[in-house]
């Protein structure tokens, strides 16, 4: 990991260097600063959650082992390149704002503490990656699978016991659907409660500037997992539903954008650069994984989650922000 971040950092100050001087040149072409005190923050796909890996079972440094945390999630792989005497990875999985502010509790007894507590008056960079549990989108995900490579059978036919995922109030045979559910009587449930997180992650960029005044806050948005259609059986959602998700997903990381400009956090953009690696693709190719067996960096993880390889693309994009962006 190193020497791939490495490599591709001193490539691209190579090329910065041979462009005419100027004050530009001269920021781009800097050594990323340094930091004493990093503290990582997120749900799960900060936490990069797996069942099991090469490593063992998820890694319980930072916080309970029912966060399922990998061992090699973006702030572990960010904070050995920056080699910061200090880190604090509190992301966990199924995490929402509230648990910023409140301890989460979580499977198999454990329970996480506020997340804010890890964060001090001297804490010098901290990433955020959340908003997509406020909103409900993993439960939507979940009500999105499918039986059928094709809807057959409305949703709301066939109720069974009732699932404990955000947004729906009655479950039913996985046989499609969901875009029809979500958007039952002409109003996009999921859009509204992706609007209604906004204010809740500017607040919590907020407070974060207040508890930890010095630090420069990273908001990460949701790298490219959803493909614009579907890939049934791997992916077990019709081409109706996954575009649908995909939409939703857009809206998602928008807001993330939104949240991050008015709550004067700097947005590291996962997305673009992992275009084309989505859960539909090879299994070395992809950046998320569809069943959880992810071949690139043998392990059993978390359907619709990022691997090992997606970890990877995580921490490129944040030390590039880091050695690219200008602080304003």
């Amino acid at each position: 990991m190193r020497t791939r971040i490495a490599a591709a950092v001193s490539l691209a100050a190579a090329i910065v260097l041979v462009v005419p001087a100027g004050p530009a040149a001269t920021v781009a072409a800097a050594e990323p600063p340094a930091y004493d005190e990093y503290v990582a923050l997120g749900d799960s796909w900060s936490a990069d959650v797996v069942f099991l890996d090469r490593h063992g079972l998820p890694d319980a440094t930072h916080v309970p082992i029912d966060c399922a945390q990998s061992h090699v999630n973006y702030p572990k792989l960010v904070a050995a390149e920056l080699g910061v005497e200090v880190l604090r990875d509190a992301t966990c999985g199924s995490a929402t704002t509230d648990h910023f502010t409140a301890p989460q509790s979580l499977p198999l007894g454990g329970s996480n503490p506020p997340q804010f507590d890890r964060l001090t008056p001297t804490t010098d960079l901290v990433t955020v990656g959340i908003g997509g549990n406020d909103a409900g989108f993993a439960g939507a995900a979940l009500a999105c699978i499918s039986l059928l490579p094709v809807e057959t059978i409305p949703m709301d036919l066939l109720p069974l016991p009732e699932l404990p995922v955000p947004l729906i109030s009655t479950s039913t045979l996985p046989v499609g659907g969901c875009k029809k559910y979500f958007t039952a009587g002409g109003v996009d449930r999921l859009a509204v409660a992706i609007e209604e997180s906004e204010v809740k992650l500017v607040q919590a960029f907020l407070a974060i500037r207040r508890i930890s005044p010095e630090a420069r806050i990273l908001a990460v948005n949701y790298l490219a997992a959803v493909p614009k259609r579907g890939c049934w059986p791997l992916v077990p959602v019709t081409d109706k539903d996954m575009a649908y998700l995909y939409e939703t997903f857009q809206k998602l990381n928008a807001m993330v954008a939104r949240a991050a400009r008015r709550g004067g956090a700097e947005l590291v953009d996962t997305y673009t650069p992992t275009v084309g690696h989505d859960m539909c693709k090879g299994p070395r190719v992809r950046y998320a994984e569809a069943l959880g067996l992810s071949v690139n960096d043998p392990a059993i993880g978390v359907p619709a989650h990022p691997n090992a390889a997606g970890a990877r693309a995580q921490a490129e994009a944040v030390l590039e922000h880091l050695q690219h962006a200008v602080v304003e």
